[in-house]
């Protein structure tokens, strides 16, 4: 631990993993169309070293670059990719790549904690997300979930997250007490980018329908988190204010901000300045998603774009709101992940 408080960044995926992984994938998806024989699961085999050797030059290293404590990490969003194949299909594939997120962590136990990619596909009862979800909790110690509100790869056809079709999985989080972040996988619409229209797009998307709705009377203690700084949300907060009078629904900092947090990941500081002007702190999560979408170096100022605790710290935060959105507010909705922090002294 460096310091007195801790960074905490809640929104890491594992986009360095090693080859083989990748490998597996195809196989496996070339088995859908006869043009291969499906892969045993069996004949994955990448060793502690590998992990190490994707881990420590790669995430690790920038972690300590920038002064970061702590990663809740979870398998690539790109490669959830839940439109591929049926539930047999997205099953196997998201046990492996959780699986591989749990190895990390007990390499790197101070470093990195897991969160669960859930096994969805288009049309299937999201329901049978419970048994996988369940095992990344009880066995890998999962503090959170990805929950993938367009599993249909940006032709949305899943019902928005209020329809009660979404009900299993969140009385499933309501009893093991975790959060989702709200993220969605790759694009197969050419009319959307993934990382530069779907993503945000998405996260646009949920909060609206979380406006319309009203999930959070069925489930008041439902905490989810809306990656990538919100999408469009804090640039149009008078907007979703008017729609929200317009349905008849009280402000949003009673309809929906008790429930629904925002991250960091906006890579500019006019950007980030916004965030943090328009959003209560209280609603603000650390997060830089590296090695993520945006991996290069603004020439305009000569950092990673996606070094997201120098906007945070050159913004005009008091010491009091940095400290909620580094640390103490990741604690309060990862509940679990407080717990495990606290159970190593910290």
């Amino acid at each position: 631990m460096r310091g007195t408080t801790l960074i905490i960044d809640c929104h890491g995926h594992y986009t360095t993993a090693p080859p083989a992984l990748a490998a597996w994938r195809d196989q496996q998806i070339a088995a859908l169309d006869g043009s291969g024989p499906a892969p045993a699961r069996a004949g994955l085999r990448i060793s502690d070293d590998e992990l190490r050797e994707t881990i420590e030059p790669n995430q690790l290293r920038l972690m300590d670059e920038r002064g970061i404590d702590v990663t809740i990490f979870s398998p690539r969003a790109s490669f959830m990719a839940h439109h591929i194949g049926g539930f047999e299909t997205s099953a196997e594939w998201a046990a492996i790549c959780n699986e591989l997120c749990y190895r990390v962590s007990t390499l790197y136990p101070e470093r990195f904690v897991p969160a669960a990619m859930l096994p969805q596909s288009p049309g299937v009862d999201p329901a049978t997300c419970i048994p996988e979800l369940t095992r990344c909790v009880e066995e890998y110690g999962a503090v959170a979930l990805n929950l993938n509100p367009d599993p249909s790869g940006g032709h949305w056809t899943a019902p928005p997250l209020t329809d009660r079709s979404w009900y299993p999985v969140y009385e499933k989080m309501a009893e093991y007490d975790i959060p989702a972040m709200v993220h969605v996988s790759t694009s197969v619409n050419p009319a959307f980018h993934t990382t530069g229209a779907h993503y945000l797009n998405a996260d646009t998307t949920a909060f609206m329908q979380l406006v319309q709705g009203d999930l959070f009377r069925d489930f008041p203690d439902l905490r989810l988190v809306i990656p990538h700084g919100g999408g469009a949300v804090p640039y149009h907060w008078g907007r979703f204010r008017g729609l929200a009078m317009a349905l008849g629904k009280p402000e949003l900092e009673e309809h929906v901000l008790n429930n629904v947090f925002f991250d960091t990941c906006v890579y500019h500081q006019p950007g980030s300045d916004l965030l943090f002007e328009v959003v209560p702190a209280r609603n603000i999560l650390f997060a830089s998603e590296m090695i993520g979408a945006v991996r290069s170096v603004d020439p305009r100022t000569g950092h990673h774009f996606d070094d997201t605790r120098r906007y945070a710290e050159a913004a005009n935060l008091s010491e009091e709101d940095w400290a909620a959105i580094r640390e103490h507010n990741a604690r309060r909705v990862y509940p679990r992940l407080d717990a495990l922090l606290k159970g190593q002294g910290r």
